[in-house]
């Protein structure tokens, strides 16, 4: 018998022996058998379980969260880390936010755009990195958005966020920030950490399409539909090796399309809902509704000191400032206006 790492272990394929034979003579023992086989027992949280005790769990998790949340309301009140004043070459931390789907805003000019809908849903900072510690050159701050049920996450990750006193998140993303804008772990962070007429950078995984030919994917004109052309009207045709007997890096071909991370930079802010934390960016983002998505400060150069005007190190919902139900960029139309005026 061989017990391994608190298992008792056997073989279904057959027998091993172990030891050689000079080895045994040697010894003048005789060879020693080993009957190796894994067992392993995998049940569901819930699955010896009654009904009620599952609702009782939920509930007592449920709970649990709530009250997580609301002491972390406050971080300015319970220990606050020192704050520090805004200077050339700042940079903020980001949030998780859920794309929830575009709509349609006009401007005061009668300018249509299309913007999408972002909303920051239990958005916490779990973790501060020194630069020692993350690359040597900044520091970081890891975030996580979205609470979900802790019955699907191992242990070593519950104990990743009891350190910080936040639920188990769904996506957790790592920011770099300048040294004079780190923020406590636990911190909540709102939409109103941004504010309209701004410009953001958004991060998603793009929608995957699967195994694409060149058309769809690359945008190829195709071949003609006739003159000649047999079963090659959506192929890509010659290669163009030059001689050479491989294929050139990057050449474009059919293969798998979408399905990776995207950005699209320099995206401006529209409008901030600070009563359900939603946040209105001009254009399309990547990925899917309904999926998480990475909002920090537009890294353009001509963006770059726009946070002096910000919330810094980020907004926080116990401090000075009150803000309104809705933040409204200068040259949208709200519709409690009056569209035409007599003079």
């Amino acid at each position: 018998m061989v017990l391994g790492c608190g298992k008792l272990v056997s073989t279904v394929a057959g027998l091993w022996f172990l030891g050689s034979n000079s080895a045994v003579s040697a010894a003048g023992r005789r060879p020693c058998l080993c009957i190796v086989r894994s067992i392993q027992s995998n049940t569901w949280w819930d699955e010896h379980l009654s009904e009620e005790n599952k609702q009782f769990l939920k509930q007592l998790t449920s709970e649990e969260y709530s009250a997580q949340i609301e002491s972390k309301l406050c971080p300015l009140k319970d220990e606050p880390w020192p704050l520090h004043p805004w200077k050339p070459g700042s940079r903020r931390v980001g949030i998780i936010a859920i794309k929830m789907g575009m709509m349609p805003l006009w401007t005061k000019s009668g300018v249509k755009h299309a913007v999408t809908i972002l909303q920051v849903q239990s958005c916490h900072v779990i973790k501060y990195k020194p630069k020692e510690d993350y690359n040597g050159k900044t520091a970081a701050l890891v975030v996580g958005g979205r609470n979900v049920s802790p019955f699907h996450r191992s242990e070593s990750m519950l104990e990743f966020y009891r350190d910080a006193g936040v639920p188990p998140k769904q996506k957790i993303s790592v920011f770099t920030v300048s040294d004079n804008a780190i923020l406590k772990p636990g911190t909540p962070l709102y939409a109103a950490h941004f504010r309209p007429g701004q410009y953001v950078d958004v991060t998603a995984k793009t929608i995957g399409k699967g195994f694409q030919g060149v058309v769809k994917r690359w945008g190829f004109k195709g071949q003609p539909a006739s003159h000649g052309q047999t079963k090659t009207h959506r192929r890509p045709g010659a290669i163009s090796t030059a001689g050479l007997a491989r294929v050139w890096p990057g050449k474009k071909m059919p293969g798998r399309m979408g399905n990776i991370y995207r950005t699209s930079i320099g995206l401006k802010v529209w409008r901030v809902n600070t009563k359900f934390n939603i946040i209105y960016v001009n254009g399309s983002v990547p990925g899917h509704t309904n999926c998480l998505v990475k909002v920090r400060d537009s890294n353009l150069p001509a963006y770059q000191e726009q946070s002096k005007n910000l919330p810094f190190p980020t907004f926080f919902a116990d401090g000075d400032e009150e803000l309104p139900e809705d933040l409204y960029d200068d040259e949208i139309f709200q519709f409690n206006e009056s569209s035409v005026t007599y003079s």
